[in-house]
């Protein structure tokens, strides 16, 4: 898809901010607020803008350990496959899961209160699970960069 570049700063702006008012919106770009209005609305209709959220910070939602872990799967057949998406989506611990190539079959990302919480969701959950073979799990010792916004 090709952007203007007023297109582009629209987007770059409500990327990092989405609740900015229209009128600094439009402001900042050179645009009336009515055609920044219009475009956000296109933009939505193509479902370029896919949903509208407020980050939270982890820390201080009592989720501040992250932990990416690397999962072999034991088979990968279709119904082993379907059962661990499943899996996955019941477990809100679980903030993103990739299928991925290379030694491992899926990378997740979990956030959890603490290393105890941690070992608690890996016990009772994923080692329990028929379809995991192994988990390589690593935790996250500083957070150097963390971006939602896509580059434009």
């Amino acid at each position: 898809m090709e952007f203007t570049d007023q297109e582009k700063a629209i987007l770059r702006i409500i990327q990092s901010d989405a609740g900015l008012p229209l009128a600094r919106i439009a402001e900042s770009v050179g645009m009336a607020q009515s055609t920044v209005w219009r475009k956000v609305q296109e933009f939505e209709a193509l479902g370029l803008i896919d949903r509208r959220v407020t980050l939270l910070n982890p820390k201080k939602a009592g989720v501040g350990l992250c932990v990416l872990a690397q999962i072999r799967m034991r088979s990968h057949t279709q119904e082993a496959v379907d059962g661990f998406i499943a899996m996955v989506r019941r477990h809100p611990e679980i903030l993103e899961c990739h299928a991925i190539s290379g030694s491992a079959d899926y990378f997740i990302k979990v956030r959890v209160a603490d290393v105890e919480a941690y070992e608690h969701f890996m016990s009772h959950n994923l080692l329990r699970s028929d379809l995991v073979k192994t988990v390589v799990s690593n935790f996250v010792l500083k957070e150097i960069k963390h971006a939602t916004e896509l580059p434009l």
